[in-house]
């Protein structure tokens, strides 16, 4: 007896079963679409830094503020900015990038509320699915900046903690912007995380807490310079196994 028939098949026609096949093929298309016009545009954007954030943020917050600085330092510096498209955060990074020199770039996600594309935007790349923008995200950044935020923001940080720490990228500074908001976290990461043994001591070195934003600058800078982030055979690699 095959695998295919001990699985209980669902009491469907022949013709509703094709039906299915057909629709979950065209799904795989438009994602496999989206990954080769998106990747298309991003070329020329790098280098690029990554800021992940809440949508819920207010422009009188002072992260909020906090954030649109460091963009615009980042940009000014030839960074280009990514960020969600969207707003509070992903606003204020795209907003900070926008009035600097480099390129404000938003990875926008068809949302049934709160995703909005925001009005500071060169470059605005529009995804249906997640899976997609994730990669992009990763794909052209050299640094990954957390602002604070919610169960979204934690995904992207945790992604990007497990790439690294999985070397299916090279290891890049991911910084956490927000003691305040943040240090509980690491406190739990450190406490239980490390203390069962579910991962090592080193780990904790592939996260930072850093408040200044120039200080933010100053070691995603220093890590361009001195890693050789040029595209290299290992680098390209590693992108095609993300």
């Amino acid at each position: 007896m095959s695998l295919y028939e001990k699985i209980p098949q669902p009491m469907l026609s022949e013709s509703t079963r094709i039906d299915l096949r057909a629709r979950e093929s065209y799904h795989v298309l438009k994602i496999i679409s989206e990954f080769v016009e998106s990747g298309e545009e991003l070329q020329a954007i790098q280098p690029a830094v990554s800021i992940f954030g809440s949508a819920r943020t207010q422009p009188d917050d002072p992260m909020y503020q906090k954030c649109e600085h460091i963009a615009r330092l980042l940009s000014d510096g030839g960074f280009s900015v990514l960020s969600g498209g969207g707003p509070g955060m992903m606003e204020a990074a795209n907003k900070g990038a926008y009035y600097g020199k480099s390129p404000s770039v938003g990875l926008n996600i068809v949302l049934p509320h709160e995703q909005k594309p925001n009005d500071y935007q060169d470059l605005s790349v529009k995804f249906h699915h997640f899976f997609p923008r994730k990669v992009m995200f990763v794909k052209h950044a050299i640094a990954f900046v957390g602002m604070p935020g919610g169960i979204g923001t934690l995904d992207e940080l945790f992604e990007s903690l497990t790439l690294v720490q999985t070397g299916k990228i090279k290891r890049i500074p991911i910084i956490l912007c927000g003691r305040y908001f943040w240090s509980g976290l690491l406190e739990w990461m450190q406490n239980v995380w490390v203390a069962e043994k579910v991962i090592s001591p080193s780990d904790m070195y592939l996260v930072q807490i850093v408040d200044d934003p120039e200080e933010i600058v100053r070691i995603i800078f220093q890590h361009y310079e001195t890693s050789g982030m040029n595209q290299n055979e290992l680098t390209y690699q590693q992108q095609l196994s993300l």
